[in-house]
């Protein structure tokens, strides 16, 4: 496999497909990604998990628009990598019944979806591109396996996937055992993390250590541009929920995932293979075997070391928000 990039900033443009199903922390990672000097964001592809596929595809289009971001939106799945797991229930507490903190979204929009399936979009931009691009995904796996599915060999042409999931070293969000997105889709995530391809998992273990407070917000809606109000104006219901969980603030799950592309070095990593638990109890659980542990013969034995991240410098993670959303910036 190809070394992995050094830890130092990466002073190159990095180009990006966003998979999101947004989702309020989803728009402020949207935002980011437009606004960061060092990221060509090449697309956004869609997928169910915190609304519906309609509904996340829809946002989508709607921050695009809003945020003159012109990245073309191609939507995605709506339903689990395997159909027979059934439906899914919408996190409005958290999210709000329109996905984005009930903030009022025009009747009609102007932008339209990219005729083609998230899956297929993903891999002929991929195939156009070979060796530049990282997807970024901070909903479902079911897009990433999708791709995989349909054209197994575009895996060697990817050059990063990061993903904002999973639970490593501490409980899920959803269970003990298991956090929202991988619960989500557990087959899709295990197909993703076992493929030939170079996976980060930004999970829980930082993300949860990785809390902006509301002042944060408002000193950024101050000094920042319009586009600033918009995300502080959907991210209220978000810090209403995390209240009794972190007190004053937000977690910012989906930023942590895109300021690792560009500062990988806020982030201690460990490596080794990741599997998911499907079904049971433990269902939607995220295990990596360490490099190096010994282990009788196992189900973790011949799949590709993939990092995880096990520690972050938070205020240096807010710090980058803030310098790019703010100033548009890199810090």
């Amino acid at each position: 496999m190809v070394p992995r990039l050094s830890t130092t900033q990466d002073k190159f443009m990095h180009k990006v497909i966003f998979d999101t199903d947004p989702g309020i922390d989803d728009a402020m990672a949207l935002l980011f990604l437009h606004k960061h000097p060092q990221i060509d964001l090449m697309g956004v592809t869609t997928v169910f998990g915190n609304a519906p596929i309609e509904l996340t595809t829809r946002n989508a289009l709607y921050l695009g628009e809003a945020w003159n971001i012109p990245a073309p939106v191609a939507r995605g799945a709506g339903e689990t990598f395997d159909p027979s797991r059934g439906g899914s229930y919408w996190p409005t507490t958290i999210h709000g019944e329109n996905g984005i903190g009930d903030v009022a979204v025009p009747d009609v929009i102007s932008r339209t979806a990219d005729a083609r399936p998230a899956y297929q979009f993903i891999i002929d931009m991929v195939r156009a591109h070979p060796g530049e691009i990282t997807l970024i995904a901070v909903g479902r796996m079911t897009n990433l396996a999708l791709v995989l599915k349909h054209d197994p060999d575009v895996a060697a042409l990817v050059k990063d996937v990061i993903i904002m999931g999973g639970a490593f070293d501490m409980n899920g969000n959803v269970s003990p055992a298991a956090e929202a997105n991988i619960h989500g889709d557990p087959e899709a995530a295990d197909f993703v993390f076992t493929a030939p391809w170079r996976v980060t998992v930004v999970g829980l273990d930082v993300t949860m250590q990785t809390v902006m407070t509301s002042g944060f917000l408002a000193d950024m809606v101050a000094a920042g541009p319009d586009e600033v109000k918009l995300l502080s104006d959907i991210s209220q219901l978000y810090i209403e929920f995390y209240k009794q969980r972190v007190g004053d603030g937000m977690v910012v799950h989906d930023s942590c995932a895109c300021v690792y592309l560009v500062r990988p070095d806020l982030f201690e990593t460990r490596s080794g293979p990741i599997r998911v638990v499907c079904g049971g109890i433990a269902d939607g659980q995220t295990i990596q075997k360490p490099d190096g542990r010994g282990f009788p013969p196992g189900h973790w034995d011949g799949h590709p070391s993939q990092l995880i991240t096990t520690a972050v410098k938070s205020d240096g993670v807010l710090s980058v928000i803030r310098a790019a959303l703010v100033e548009g910036k890199a810090a």
